[in-house]
């Protein structure tokens, strides 16, 4: 949170990238090395750290919680799909939504994640949200990993300008030894392991002040049973979603049939082509001369593939018939649809095709006509 205002006081030191950056490249690598499906970030704010994580392709499941609606909302276009989102649908689901409420409050909406992000959050709380924050998120959300950032209060004597706290809205900063002491009472009381890191190195010689920004990893050390999870679970939900965004996806058919078929299509057409290329440089030696060299892979794997499997595409007056069976064979195809009878179910009535439905057909009479 804030990153703008801590910044303003570590511009001698000059932590490269800037420390904020730092912190979100800490959870990305995190998120690199657990793939968990679902996130959700406590404190999210302006959302920098969703828009990134967005990008991640093991993540199905993103949720932001913020106090503050205005923030979320001044930034939260950022999270909707792009147009090109719609024209190129990712093979994963992804929902992104955010939450205006406190996180002293339980809502059923936050249950099931794998992962919570709390990256400096916990300095803003009054002490009595302090108190219940553990119970919050280690005792009624229980992911499987919890991250928790803060400012390490040690570092402040090397940041000109601080004089207590480095942001006026900060209730308390810690110094190493009491952000641990508290990290491994929490650990202890829910059953998590933790370890402690950080970023933003201390000075050469200077090694004890430990990092600006300290972090505790928590790992859950025992599965969390559904049975507790549902006693835990309140009656109502108390947070208001501001903000919802279901991405377009293959796992969703209407996506996923419209990429097949463009799929089809393209390659139908590619092998159309070539067919009828071969044919008029066969009768003109001159045009035979001038084939194209970036055909000639797409060629070659055509012709092996007639030739392994028996599955010719031919012209027959103005007609073009392409085995389905062939595009079927390209890699592509075959990994959207998985197998023969989904790729006929999902062009059944969007393109042409034999009588007995085994061949796409185009005609090319008009292509003869512009000759």
């Amino acid at each position: 949170m804030d990153k703008n205002f801590q910044e303003e006081f570590t511009q001698i030191i000059k932590f490269e990238p800037p420390l904020y950056k730092q912190r979100y490249q800490f959870v990305k690598d995190l998120v690199e090395k657990y793939k968990p499906k679902k996130v959700a970030d406590l404190g999210c704010a302006d959302c920098s750290l969703l828009w990134m994580l967005k990008f991640c392709r093991c993540i199905e499941v993103l949720a932001g919680l913020d106090i503050c609606a205005n923030i979320m909302k001044e930034r939260m276009h950022t999270l909707s799909p792009l147009p090109v989102d719609y024209l190129q649908p990712s093979e994963r689901s992804l929902t992104v939504t955010l939450h205006h409420g406190s996180v002293a409050h339980k809502d059923p909406c936050m249950l099931g994640f794998d992962l919570v992000t709390c990256i400096e959050l916990i300095e803003h709380l009054e002490e009595s949200e302090l108190k219940k924050f553990p119970e919050v998120v280690f005792g009624f959300m229980a992911p499987r990993i919890v991250v928790i950032s803060t400012p390490n209060s040690e570092f402040n004597a090397l940041l000109p300008g601080v004089k207590l706290y480095r942001h006026p809205d900060h209730k308390f900063e810690w110094s190493q030894a009491e952000f641990q002491s508290w990290a491994l009472e929490t650990a202890r009381c829910y059953d998590y392991s933790v370890e402690f890191t950080g970023v933003g190195q201390p000075p050469t010689g200077m090694e004890k002040i430990g990092f600006c920004t300290q972090i505790g990893v928590f790992v859950r050390k025992y599965p969390q049973t559904g049975e507790s999870v549902q006693s835990e679970k309140p009656t109502e939900a108390v947070y208001k979603t501001v903000f919802k965004a279901v991405y377009p996806s293959l796992k969703d058919e209407k996506y996923l049939q419209n990429a097949v078929i463009r799929e089809v299509t393209f390659t139908a057409q590619i092998i159309k082509h070539r067919l009828v290329s071969k044919r008029e440089y066969s009768d003109d030696p001159e045009r035979k001369s001038k084939s194209q060299p970036s055909m000639d892979c797409f060629s070659d794997y055509l012709e092996k593939l007639v030739v392994e499997k028996n599955m010719e595409p031919f012209v027959s007056g103005n007609e073009v018939y392409i085995p389905l069976a062939t595009i079927f064979s390209f890699p592509k195809v075959n990994r959207l649809c998985g197998t023969f009878e989904k790729l006929c179910k999902l062009i059944a009535g969007k393109v042409t095709l034999s009588s007995d439905g085994s061949a796409v057909i185009f005609n090319i009479e008009h292509e003869n006509e512009e000759n």
